[in-house]
């Protein structure tokens, strides 16, 4: 029989470096109880690593910088969101980074949220949830709200053939088809941009 605390590694794992969770992740399987002891063992056994108090993560390592790289903040986000139960938005400003269109270096992602006010220091980096009315909210997956936020922010008349080449190299070819069912109710000109993006 596998220990919990195997088990719950093992989902981990599942889910690839870079991986951002915390306990709710687990506890539709496991105790409460059981969940956190066995967070705080493979944090002391360095397998994980402590975001924040309750939020670990599954670090990617850069053999080139020979340590392991910040959590990735979108993903503190989505964990976030699963965690309270929030829905939320990326601000377009924090999209556009994301997405390497942004020329400045972000210190600040900012997330348009349907729960409170709040702000996090991610290491060196800050994450704040603004309440707001969310619009474009509907997407399955969060690649699509990224691109739509992004298009929406850069406006129409900034987008271009390299725009569009460097989301390209940002998202999964794999996620192109979904993407466009996904994305079909927004507005008509950004929709027009999501079919040149996943072009394959």
């Amino acid at each position: 029989m596998q220990s919990i605390e195997n088990k719950i590694l093992s989902r981990i794992y599942g889910n690839g470096k870079g991986y951002v969770f915390s306990s709710a992740d687990f506890i539709n399987e496991f105790t409460i109880n059981s969940v956190e002891k066995s967070l705080s063992k493979l944090t002391k056994q360095n397998k994980i690593r402590r975001v924040l108090r309750g939020m670990y993560d599954y670090p990617k390592y850069s053999k080139l910088l020979k340590q392991s790289l910040s959590p990735d903040i979108d993903k503190v986000a989505q964990c976030f969101a699963r965690k309270f139960n929030w829905r939320i938005q990326i601000s377009g400003d924090s999209a556009l980074n994301i997405l390497g269109l942004s020329t400045q270096i972000q210190g600040k992602y900012i997330y348009l949220s349907d729960g409170p006010n709040r702000k996090y220091k991610i290491f060196n980096t800050d994450l704040e949830f603004k309440k707001s009315k969310l619009k474009d909210i509907g997407f399955k997956y969060n690649e699509s709200a990224l691109i739509v936020q992004a298009l929406k922010s850069l406006g129409k008349e900034h987008i271009d053939n390299l725009v569009i080449e460097k989301i390209q190299t940002k998202i999964d070819i794999k996620m192109y088809d979904k993407i466009l069912k996904d994305t079909k109710t927004t507005t008509t000109w950004i929709y027009e941009y999501i079919k040149q993006i996943c072009k394959k």
